[in-house]
C-alpha cells in the first residue's frame, strides 16, 4: 500500500512539473522571438539567460536547502562538466539565432530530429547499435522536417543549421548530464548552475568583442526602452525557470520517458506560438510538423517495445522466487569500469544504488523515482 502511495505521489509529481514546464517554455520562446524582432541580437539574449542562471542560482538553492557538490576531480572536471557546459553555450547560442531567423514554430519542428541526433550521437560515443524498429520510427520525423522545411513561408537557411546545431547541443547535454548525475552524485539543481557559470565565464569575452558595440549603440539600449528591457528581464527569469523544471524532470524519470514529455512539450510550444504569433502557415506546412512530432512519439515507442523485448519478464505471482545478483556485482553496460567501489573515471561509488543517490530535494519515500518507467 505505501508504494502505490508513493508510486501514485511520484506520477502526481512528475505531471505537475510536466505542466509548469510546458506553460513556461512557450512564454519563455514567445517572448524571446518578441525580444528579438525589437533587439535582434541572439548573443545578448542567450548572455542574460546564463547571467540569469549564474545570478538567481545561488542564493535560492542555498535559500531551498539544496545540498552543495563535493569536489569534481579535476581530470574528470575537463573531460565532461567543461564540453557539457561549451555544448550548453553552443546550443544556446544557437536556438536563438533559430528563434531570431524562422518562425517559433518551424524552430521546433526542426528541434524534433533530436532522436536523430540522439541515436547517432550514442553510436557515436557509446557505440550503442540500435534495433530496426528504432531506426525505422526515424524515417517518419525526416519526412515531416523535410515537408515543413519545403513549404515554410518565412524559410531561412541560417535558421534551419542553427536549429540543426541547437538540437545536436541538447541531445549531447540531455545524455551527459545523466551520466554526471550517476557518476558523481552532484545535485541536478547544482549542475545547472556550474554549467551555468562556467558557460557565462567561456562566453563574456567573446560577447564582449562581438556584440557589446552594437548592443550599447541601439536605439533601445541608448533611450532605456522599458518595454525591451523588461522584455528581456521575462525572458531571463523563464528561462531559468525552464531550466530548473527540465533539469528537474530529467533526474525524476529515464531518458525515454524524458524524451515522450520533450515532445509533448514542443507540441505545446507550436500550438501557443501559432494561436499568440499568429505567423501565416500553410496546411501542408502543419502537416509536415505534425508528421514530424508523430513521428518523435513512434521513436520513443519503439524505444519502448525493443527495450521491453531485450529484458525478461519478472513473474507476477507471489509465491515466486526470483534470485537477484547484489547490485556490486553487476556493472552497468553504459559506464563500463566499475570495480571495487569505483568508477572507470577515478570517481568514488556512493554507498547503495548509484542511480538513486542524486537526491532532488524530494521526499525520501520517493527514492526510486530514477527507476520509474
Amino acid at each position: 500500500m505505501l508504494g502505490k502511495r508513493t508510486g501514485s505521489r511520484h506520477i502526481a509529481v512528475v505531471l505537475l512539473m510536466c505542466l509548469f514546464w510546458y506553460v513556461i517554455s512557450s512564454s519563455n520562446n514567445v517572448i524571446g522571438k518578441m525580444v528579438l524582432n525589437e533587439f535582434p541580437f541572439p548573443m545578448t539574449v542567450t548572455l542574460v539567460q546564463l547571467c540569469s542562471i549564474t545570478l538567481y542560482s545561488g542564493p535560492f538553492f542555498n535559500l531551498w536547502r539544496i545540498r552543495k557538490y563535493q569536489d569534481i576531480p579535476s581530470s574528470y572536471y575537463y573531460r565532461l562538466i567543461v564540453p557539457l557546459a561549451l555544448g550548453k553555450l553552443l546550443a544556446s547560442v544557437t536556438s536563438h539565432i533559430s528563434l531570431w531567423k524562422v518562425p517559433v514554430s518551424y524552430a521546433h519542428t526542426v528541434k524534433a530530429t533530436m532522436p536523430l541526433f540522439t541515436v547517432v550521437l550514442t553510436r557515436l560515443f557509446f557505440g550503442e547499435k540500435q534495433p530496426t524498429l528504432v531506426y525505422l520510427s526515424l524515417l517518419p520525423i525526416i519526412t515531416g522536417v523535410g515537408i515543413a522545411t519545403v513549404t515554410e513561408i518565412s524559410f531561412d537557411m541560417m535558421g534551419l543549421i542553427s536549429a540543426l546545431i541547437s538540437t545536436m547541443g541538447f541531445s549531447m547535454q540531455n545524455i551527459f548530464s545523466k551520466k554526471v548525475l550517476k557518476d558523481t552524485n552532484i545535485h541536478h539543481l547544482r549542475l545547472l548552475h556550474l554549467l551555468g557559470k562556467l558557460s557565462l565565464f567561456i562566453f563574456l569575452p567573446l560577447w564582449l568583442y562581438m556584440d557589446s558595440f552594437a548592443v550599447f549603440r541601439h536605439t533601445a539600449i541608448k533611450n532605456l526602452d522599458y518595454r525591451v528591457i523588461a522584455l528581456l528581464f521575462a525572458d531571463g527569469v523563464l528561462n531559468w525557470l525552464q531550466n530548473i523544471i527540465a533539469f528537474s524532470v530529467l533526474s525524476l524519470v529515464t531518458p525515454l520517458t524524458y524524451a515522450v514529455a520533450s515532445a509533448s512539450k514542443r507540441i505545446f510550444v507550436i500550438a501557443v506560438s501559432l494561436l499568440i504569433l499568429g505567423n501565416p502557415v500553410t496546411w501542408v506546412n502543419c502537416l509536415g510538423m505534425t508528421v514530424a512530432i508523430v513521428g518523435v512519439l513512434c521513436y520513443n515507442r519503439a524505444k519502448q517495445i525493443t527495450r521491453g523485448r531485450e529484458q525478461p519478464t519478472l513473474p507476477l505471482s507471489q509465491t515466486s522466487h526470483v534470485k537477484y545478483l547484489p547490485l556490486e556485482q553487476q556493472t552497468d553496460p553504459y559506464y563500463r569500469g566499475s570495480v571495487n567501489g569505483k568508477l572507470s573515471n577515478g570517481l568514488h561509488r556512493t554507498p547503495g544504488n548509484s542511480l538513486l543517490a542524486n537526491g532532488s530535494g524530494m521526499p525520501s519515500g520517493t527514492a526510486t523515482r530514477l527507476l520509474f518507467v
